[in-house]
């Protein structure tokens, strides 16, 4: 099958896509490029490939449709010029095993959730749980700072209150990051084998409820700055407390 007009109703379609309210409605999302093809499809998730008639890819037990570089342009965001990309369906039932919980708590860069959910799953954890305030997990500058990451993984939107109240059932120890006076040094830190552990908002840090919620804060010893970027901040924390829960 072959489409050549931007203005075929099937484009229009993948161009909404764009925004999340569309990506909810028809339960899709779109992929660009051949490493994140390649992931989505480890993952099961692949409906379509659209690709360029020049293309040669692997992904010949997909049901394919040749589309121009214009096309492409014009329902992806990217500028990496790629000429392949997928329509793929949200995961339907990936429920992780781990009780070592990740939440975020109006994380709204891309970036920062994108490269915090990379950092998650290099280092062998399997949820990660967003407040309604978070960018989108399925937009495409998230996926694309996963780098594929987030097809392997729990990564869901949910009340981080009530999720801690469930933890706290479990006797589960939450954490949550914060610059307090009785907040423990990293390196100083006991972790358990089960925990959850909270990284907050670019500006505002972690919510105040969600602080009080949690059994102790933590933040990280710095010998300059007193913070750093919330997605280096979490690759840090996640290193070593999966480092200690193992020992």
């Amino acid at each position: 099958m072959e489409i050549n007009s931007l203005r075929n109703a099937q484009v229009k379609k993948w161009t909404k896509l764009k925004q999340k309210k569309y990506r909810k409605e028809y339960d899709l999302f779109l992929v660009e490029g051949m490493h994140l093809v390649e992931e989505a499809g480890k993952a099961n998730l692949i409906e379509q490939i659209l690709c360029t008639e020049e293309c040669d890819h692997p992904f010949t037990q997909y049901p394919c449709i040749h589309v121009t570089k214009a096309i492409l342009d014009k329902i992806t965001d990217s500028v990496s010029g790629s000429d392949i990309a997928a329509v793929c369906h949200f995961p339907r039932s990936f429920v992780s095993q781990s009780k070592q919980l990740i939440l975020l708590d109006h994380v709204q860069d891309p970036g920062n959730v994108g490269t915090i959910i990379r950092s998650a799953y290099a280092f062998g954890y399997g949820t990660v749980l967003l407040s309604e305030g978070c960018a989108d997990p399925y937009s495409e500058k998230v996926i694309r700072s996963t780098q594929g990451a987030l097809f392997h993984m729990q990564v869901q939107t949910c009340s981080l209150s009530d999720t801690i109240q469930k933890l706290k059932q479990q006797a589960i120890p939450v954490y949550a990051t914060a610059l307090h006076q009785e907040s423990i040094p990293l390196s100083k830190l006991e972790v358990p084998k089960e925990f959850a552990v909270i990284f907050g908002n670019e500006g505002q840090g972690v919510d105040e409820e969600l602080l009080k919620m949690s059994d102790a804060t933590i933040f990280i010893e710095m010998q300059r700055f007193e913070s750093l970027n919330v997605a280096v901040a979490a690759g840090i924390t996640l290193y070593e407390m999966k480092q200690k829960s193992t020992v």
